[in-house]
């Protein structure tokens, strides 16, 4: 991997962090998440560059990136974007959450990590970890060291314009090319004033790489390929370390690691130029918002009916002059209610990353002008099309009618809050929706701030990527002008409550709440 680059005026004594990678490595969580606490509370909580921001991609990748995914007899995938994903939903829950919480996302963060170490020696059942349920490992015995599947590199320098460059370093990851991909991404890196540009490809290179089938298939299951996970999510993590940015190197190489599925993006492609005349650039200045009729017809025509239907209505919107980001806006919705209508623990899979994708799709167009942006909302709109479709067929789920609980009307914001606060630890998922509704109808505050949106959900996380789930409808509903936004909401609290949960999902918070001496209550 990446050679981290020495750190000039570290604030916290890198003697701890040190010890807190030690302890990462060695899988020891108890004293892995008493070294966290000292670690963080020797330094200010910044957003960048701080030192136990480098501590994961330096602790959990570079010493052990795996070869992404491959497949086993079981078609099995690989699982180690949880970790990247749990830091970067733990900076902003931050603000989200009571005070004498705000460190707890980073320290379920550090508690997971073991986790996500060599996942695929774990996935082939010779180191312990996320994917130990699938084998009879001892876990009682000192653990292997995480393996180093991919070596080191030196940067590569190529001619040509930006533009030509970049498209060079995309063209090689489409084919596959791991080790000369990532030189080459390395040397781009390297043009310090063009780098967000180069950011902007890393992250299109993920967002475009989306599988074009759900319908038993094992493949979209937390793997670091296409859609569920990784490959976009974490070139979004990558970013958001700021200029010190060749520390989040350390999944580049995965990107192009096989298999690698680009149809949906082709039809993209192909809508864009033969129904839109190739008019992105025009298309994407468009600044018109949905009437609350055409959002309702584009939600019924992405979860209702079949691909064909989907694209001429995308199509029809920015022919009317609707504005992309609002079109996404309105797929938003669509994928919130695709986990409304998820119903069993173990069938959240398509519904939330499908919603993670429309989620980073939505940052992807806030952070960067891309030039072909516009053809992602084929991509995601499609996407949740067929999440739709694979929820409808898989036994479990259906719609239901969601309704505030009788005498809900009478009750005080603080009562309400209270049970649904009881609700989602107690993992009732539909309960948790019609608390949620309750509150909603009385008007009561909505803002981040509220406690309505920062109760103890935050705790129960035992894979806590899965809080980044929950907080992406909260982050879109803060920046949407959809006008059924509310729906995010209901979304938040269904998938919350109802996704599933492994082993003890309150241990972390318990260690916690025992370390900081809080009370646990």
């Amino acid at each position: 991997m990446a050679t981290t680059a020495p750190v000039l005026n570290e604030s916290a004594p890198a003697a701890e962090y040190a010890r807190l990678e030690e302890r990462i490595l060695a899988r020891d969580q108890k004293r892995r998440q008493r070294r966290a606490l000292p670690a963080h509370e020797a330094g200010p909580g910044r957003h960048r560059d701080h030192p136990r921001d480098r501590a994961h991609p330096r602790a959990v990748h570079a010493r052990a990136v795996p070869p992404a995914a491959r497949t086993t007899a079981s078609s099995g995938f690989v699982n180690n974007d949880h970790c990247l994903l749990s830091e970067r939903v733990g900076l902003p829950l931050r603000s989200m959450i009571r005070p004498e919480l705000a460190w707890l996302p980073m320290a379920q963060t550090v508690w997971y990590m073991p986790t996500g170490l060599d996942p695929w020696n774990q996935l082939i059942g010779k180191a312990p970890g996320h994917y130990t349920r699938l084998y009879d490992i001892k876990v009682n015995a000192t653990p292997p060291m995480p393996e180093r599947h991919w070596p080191d590199q030196a940067p590569v320098q190529v001619e040509g314009s930006l533009r030509e460059r970049l498209n060079h370093w995309l063209t090689l990851v489409q084919r596959g090319e791991v080790l000369e991909s990532y030189r080459v991404f390395l040397g781009l890196m390297q043009d310090v004033p063009n780098r967000r540009h180069v950011l902007a490809q890393l992250a299109f290179a993920g967002l475009i790489d989306v599988q074009d089938r759900m319908w038993h298939n094992r493949s979209y299951t937390h793997r670091p390929q296409g859609v569920p996970g990784p490959r976009h999510h974490r070139a979004r993590r990558r970013d958001r370390l700021g200029p010190g940015a060749r520390r989040a190197l350390c999944g580049v190489p995965d990107i192009a690691v096989g298999p690698r599925w680009y149809s949906s993006y082709e039809v993209g492609c192909n809508v864009t130029q033969n129904l839109l005349d190739g008019r992105d650039a025009e298309l994407l200045r468009q600044d018109t918002p949905l009437t609350p009729a055409e959002e309702a017809m584009l939600v019924d025509v992405i979860t209702r009916q079949r691909e064909f239907s989907v694209i001429d209505a995308v199509v029809a919107l920015l022919k009317a002059g609707r504005s992309a980001r609002r079109i996404l806006d309105a797929i938003q919705i669509a994928a919130a209610q695709v986990i409304l209508e998820t119903g069993e623990p173990n069938n959240y899979s398509m519904a939330q990353h499908g919603y993670e994708y429309c989620n980073t799709v939505g940052w992807f167009y806030d952070a960067f002008d891309h030039p072909h942006r516009l053809k992602l909302l084929f991509v995601a709109a499609l996407f949740i099309n067929r999440g739709a479709e694979h929820q409808a067929n898989t036994p479990g789920n259906g719609r239901r009618a969601i309704a505030p609980p009788q005498g809900s009307e009478g009750w005080s914001a603080r009562e309400i809050l209270d049970k649904l606060e009881r609700a989602l630890l107690a993992l009732r998922a539909d309960e948790s929706v019609d608390l949620t509704a309750a509150y909603l109808k009385g008007g009561h505050d909505r803002a981040p701030s509220s406690r309505c949106w920062r109760p103890r959900r935050a705790r129960s996380a035992t894979i806590p990527h899965n809080q980044e789930l929950g907080l992406c409808t909260l982050e879109d509903y803060l920046h949407t002008r959809a006008h059924d936004r509310d729906r995010l909401l209901l979304a938040s609290a269904q998938h919350t409550a109802g996704h599933r949960k492994y082993g003890d999902p309150l241990e972390a918070y318990r260690r916690f709440a025992e370390a900081m001496g809080l009370d646990d209550r």
